[in-house]
């Protein structure tokens, strides 16, 4: 029994957000029926990188779920989706606001219709606000929200977070949410609307650079790889590449000052704590680089390793997929695909004693679980199923009856 078993969730997310929301759940045991238009589906399925046919990117963000037709253009099947919403837990969609209600399969109408539901939205800026209506993508809200400004070499221009934090990060937090409301309604009966907003999860992740802002009036901006309120804290230059040191405490720094035979340095006033070291950054860096270039990469971790200092690598993305500790750790993982063949792609990071997740099947084809699914929650009859799919090419009207 995995922790969300027994949880139906409707899916109507699409390329990264949503569907990086409910593949979190799936991986937990929710029943994630992920629904899509069906002329080409997701639009994630027609992105790169592919393997043969097959999109990489789709498949890696919708494993552990199943997928069924609906053409919300047509009023029998936007009816159907509201008998299975009967039957449902969750209602999760990522589409700009209004547009649900355009199909009229708003949240008051689905709440009319299943009182326990949860209807979790995850848009660009949520559903209130002056910019409830504007388009989003990850780029708009990494650049509105403020991490493009702190983020890229000092003095440098804005930089773009590699990996699409707006979309990711928004999943998370839309995830969160929907166990927030799962919890209540397991107390009360009562489900509810969550309301995500992309730009909103970009504020709730600036940690100090609002808190530095609002009590100096300063502005951030990028500092490289620095921290900046902790030193030293950041990269420096080894004889063959960067390394990662974090002293993050007086202790570790008068430790780091030992090891590397620089004892002065623990007593002098520019560097003899936190405050005075983050003030002379830029020298200390200096003289840190001038020691750490001396030594290799693989040198130098040795030696902080063997003194108990964080350290790090600037690993590569093929270095990461094959380090040892992220293999025993089950983070990257192996699936079949009955199309695309043998695919790697990330773990589950959430590592629970009792109930753990973990990836099991293949994404879904296009449709492929669409009669499996008519048949389990309405109740339908083969005769039914086929007679679904046959109104379906003639553009005639859905069996919606339930089977006896």
């Amino acid at each position: 029994m995995k922790a969300l078993a027994g949880i139906r969730v409707l899916d109507l997310s699409r390329v990264l957000a949503g569907p990086y929301c409910t593949m979190m759940l799936a991986d937990f045991g929710a029943d994630i029926i992920k629904i899509e238009p069906p002329d080409g589906g997701d639009d994630s399925r027609a992105f790169g990188p592919f393997i043969g046919n097959e999109s990489a990117y789709f498949m890696s963000l919708n494993r552990n779920k199943r997928s069924m037709t609906l053409n919300f253009k047509r009023q029998a099947e936007c009816d159907l989706f509201k008998e299975m919403v009967k039957q449902a837990d969750v209602v999760v969609e990522n589409y700009r606001p209004g547009t649900m209600e355009k199909f009229g399969l708003g949240y008051d109408v689905l709440q009319q219709i299943n009182p326990k539901l949860i209807y979790a939205a995850c848009s660009g800026f949520g559903h209130t606000g002056p910019y409830r209506d504007k388009p989003a993508y990850d780029i708009i809200v990494q650049a509105m929200g403020g991490i493009m400004s702190i983020t890229g070499a000092e003095n440098g221009e804005p930089t773009r977070i590699g990996a699409s934090i707006g979309d990711v990060i928004a999943g998370m937090f839309t995830a969160y949410g929907v166990m927030l409301a799962l919890y209540h309604r397991e107390r009360t009966g009562a489900g509810q609307k969550v309301d995500v907003g992309m730009l909103d999860c970009q504020l709730a992740i600036l940690e100090n650079a609002i808190a530095r802002y609002v009590t100096s009036g300063a502005v951030p901006g990028p500092l490289g790889n620095r921290h900046p309120s902790i030193t030293p804290f950041a990269s420096y230059t080894a004889s063959d590449g960067y390394i990662i040191v974090g002293a993050g405490n007086d202790r570790l720094w008068e430790r780091l000052c030992t090891i590397l035979d620089r004892p002065d340095l623990i007593k002098d006033p520019r560097f003899d704590n936190n405050g005075h070291r983050t003030a002379h950054a830029k020298e200390l860096g200096d003289i840190l680089n001038g020691i750490f270039k001396a030594g290799t990469i693989k040198e130098w971790l040795a030696i902080l390793e063997a003194a108990g200092l964080p350290c790090a690598p600037i690993n590569t993305i093929d270095k990461v997929v094959n380090d040892p500790h992220v293999k025993a750790r089950d983070m990257i993982v192996e699936v079949e695909h009955p199309v695309a063949g043998s695919l790697k792609m990330p773990g589950v990071p959430v590592k629970l004693s009792a109930t753990p997740g973990a990836v099991e099947t293949h994404a879904p084809l296009l449709g492929q679980h669409t009669g499996e699914i008519l048949k389990e929650i309405l109740g339908w009859d083969q005769e039914q199923v086929d007679s679904f799919f046959s109104n379906k090419l003639s553009g005639g009207q859905s069996p919606l009856m339930r089977a006896d």
